[in-house]
């Protein structure tokens, strides 16, 4: 093992490290589960601080796992969100009756998976990290053990998760019988020299895509998310409906644009025809729900299907970095309104489960202005409406493809989004219009959480340019193997 080796998966080993103490700790002091949670969320916070230092481009481990701006990018966001998911869960998990401290140590080993699967540039690595992300989410699922729907969540969570990936295996397999190698270097090399099979190379990706897009919750592999985020305990659906989410894409991101752009042509009708269905089916189910997981659930849907614009117009270098830069930068602002709007939910949520119904936030507005103008902000983002981060981002996505020449992909994108303004806009109107009298939980860590996601997420849709920046130096090493 070389130094190189070493200062490459120096926060996954952190991780990795910290969350087996904390397994000792929790086995040999039981009574510290308060503990175990705050040292989980200080490793989170310490790692998050270091990611934002600037770190030189490395190759490890025989050019298996890299360290580069693309991953330092993606690992900064999945570090945040493991230390808002840590915050987020501590007053939760003590009035669900769920307060464990292997709650934090298995979200500790879902975050290492997702860093790994950013800094993969080996599909076997990739595949190593995503069951590595995954198996603590089967868990974490169905974490509460006495409640029916939490059960049937987890077993639902894991046996399509098992199914997606034998699709991930099986395309690996085929890049692997086209080229002779798992190695993104070396197979760009082979279809640079025309020594690929390009059917079994098209039928791999093909693959590949089916089980990451499960993971992102792309239709037509979605049909698992309204269960499983309504079932789960809100704490692990907020945290894994951004993580999850972010990993995945990251992956399609790094495989798409270093193993496929010579067949784009080949590629761009079908990830065009997956985005458009996903915006169309997330947003129009969305319309007919009345419990706020479920609808949250079909947003999560519908903003996977924007994120998807990204990939769409891959066949020119230059629009691809405008493309997946938009991608990355509406990863961030999706996953600061995720977790804000979440955030909202779990503190008006009551420890029966009741309480999630969209109903339930009449009067909001009156009881707690404060959180009901958050959630207002929240909302509006989600729509893409002013002034917040989600108007910004899908301004950026469907510039990409329209300078990709898929006006009809933007303009589907515009109207969608109109379709979920009905959605999201009914909830703020339940908020302000509608007489109730809601039940908050003391929770202050929580709505300090939600408060700062908030106003991080007006504050970056006034001062854009520079996250931008940031997810364009991201996506560059990418680009070149």
């Amino acid at each position: 093992m070389t130094i190189n080796d070493f200062i490459t998966i120096i926060p996954i080993s952190v991780l990795v490290i910290g969350a087996g103490i904390l397994l000792l700790i929790e086995a040999f002091w039981s009574s510290k589960k308060d503990l175990v949670a705050g040292l989980a969320a200080l490793i989170f916070l310490g790692l998050f601080i270091y990611s934002l230092f600037p770190s030189p481009w490395l190759a490890g481990f025989g050019g298996m796992v890299v360290q580069d701006p693309f991953s330092k990018f993606l690992n900064s966001l999945l570090l945040l969100t493991g230390f808002l998911g840590s915050i987020v869960a501590f007053g939760y998990n003590k009035r669900a009756g769920m307060n464990k401290g292997e709650y934090y140590i298995l979200m500790m080993f879902s975050v290492a998976g997702m860093m790994l699967m950013t800094q993969a540039t080996d599909l076997i690595i990739t595949f190593l990290a995503l069951e590595l992300l995954s198996i603590p989410l089967y868990v974490l699922a169905g974490f509460k053990r006495e409640d029916l729907a939490s059960e049937e969540a987890g077993l639902k969570y894991f046996l399509l998760g098992a199914y997606a990936s034998g699709f991930v295996v099986f395309g690996i397999a085929l890049v692997y019988g086209a080229t002779g190698s798992t190695g993104f270097a070396a197979i760009g090399a082979s279809l640079l020299a025309g020594e690929a099979e390009i059917l079994l190379m098209l039928a791999g990706g093909g693959l590949i895509l089916a089980g990451f897009g499960f993971k992102v919750a792309s239709v037509p592999f979605h049909m698992w998310t309204p269960d499983v985020y309504q079932g789960a305990p809100t704490s692990v659906t907020n945290f894994m409906a951004a993580g999850a989410k972010v990993a995945g894409f990251a992956a399609l991101f790094r495989i798409f644009s270093t193993l496929y752009p010579s067949m784009a042509v080949d590629f761009m009708p079908i990830l065009a025809g997956l985005s458009a269905l996903t915006m169309i089916v997330g947003n129009v189910i969305a319309v007919s729900q009345t419990n706020i997981k479920r609808m949250l659930a079909y947003s999560s849907i519908a903003q996977a299907g924007y994120i998807m614009m990204a990939f769409v117009p891959f066949a020119e270098p230059e629009i691809q970095k405008v493309a997946i830069s938009a991608g990355l930068f509406y990863l961030v602002a999706y996953t600061l309104t995720s977790f804000g709007s979440w955030g909202v939910v779990m503190l008006l949520e009551k420890a029966d489960g009741s309480g999630l119904e969209i109903e339930d936030y009449a009067g909001l507005g009156k009881k707690n202005p404060i959180l009901a103008a958050a959630m207002t902000i929240f909302m509006l983002s989600l729509t893409g409406l002013p002034p917040t981060l989600g108007l910004i981002g899908k301004i950026y996505l469907f510039r990409a493809v329209v300078e990709g020449n898929l006006i009809w992909l933007a303009v589907l994108g515009v109207l969608t989004s109109l379709i979920s303004a009905f959605y999201y806009l009914r909830v703020i109107i339940v908020m302000y219009m509608k007489e109730g009298t809601p039940v908050l939980n003391k929770d202050a860590w929580l709505q300090w959480t939600v408060i700062l996601c908030a106003v991080a997420v007006v504050f970056f849709s006034l001062f854009p340019q520079t996250l931008f920046d940031q997810a364009t130096q991201a996506i560059i090493t990418i680009l070149v193997y």
